[in-house]
């Protein structure tokens, strides 16, 4: 744990959550030219957010940030990454081996935000047994000896709505706690399992309603 964190409230808000990771991304990028110190200001102003938000999330994750001098930016990238659990590598699968499973399946940014994905699944035998980027895509009926025998606990379904309640269950049954969700389709879970539904089509539509509603206003 970081110098000055245990006093922390690490109970934040799924908000608060989801920006973390854009501050912690802006601060890797900036390479030569990172600061000694950054200011909360200077994060909401790169990337056009609101100070006052930028400021309570970071104070919600570090109490090491000093008025007029902002946080040490090395210290501050640490905490982050600590606290997103970036330094704590989970293996994760991926069912289904089609474009989006393969895409996700050779993204190499998973790594740096803890996610060590070793292996896909897919039901079509033309496409398993392949070594693709250096990951292997299986048989189905290999999923829950991998997943017991490695205790994965992350499952990402990746395919067509209509199996994707099947492939859940599976999931489940192989001890996955955890399941990133990339199907169009509410899934039905235990309590005590997450689940993290990824709607590619509401992303789109709520895209293009602020792109017609831009249009709109310039007309």
């Amino acid at each position: 744990m970081g110098v000055g964190c245990v006093m922390v409230n690490r109970s934040i808000s799924k908000q608060t959550l989801l920006r973390l990771p854009l501050y912690l991304n802006y601060m890797k990028q900036l390479g030569e030219n990172t600061p000694e110190h950054i200011s909360a200001t200077t994060i909401a102003e790169a990337l056009r957010l609101n100070h006052v938000v930028v400021r309570k999330d970071l104070a919600a994750v570090s109490s090491a940030g000093k008025p007029k001098v902002g946080y040490n930016t090395e210290a501050l990238i640490a905490e982050l990454e600590e606290f997103l659990g970036y330094n704590d590598v989970d293996d994760a699968i991926i069912v289904g081996a089609g474009k989006l499973g393969k895409a996700l399946l050779t993204y190499g940014g998973f790594k740096d935000c803890g996610m060590n994905i070793v292996a896909a699944f897919d039901i079509d035998e033309d496409v398993c047994e392949e070594d693709y980027g250096g990951k292997r895509i299986l048989t189905m009926d290999k999923l829950m000896d991998l997943c017991e025998r490695m205790r994965v606990r992350i499952g990402i379904i990746a395919v067509p709505a209509e199996n994707a309640q099947a492939i859940c269950n599976l999931l489940i049954e192989s001890g996955i706690l955890a399941i990133w969700n990339f199907a169009p389709v509410h899934l039905d879970v235990p309590e005590g399992i997450l689940v993290h539904n990824e709607n590619l089509a509401a992303s789109l539509a709520i895209l293009s309603k602020q792109l017609k509603e831009k249009f709109d206003a310039n007309t």
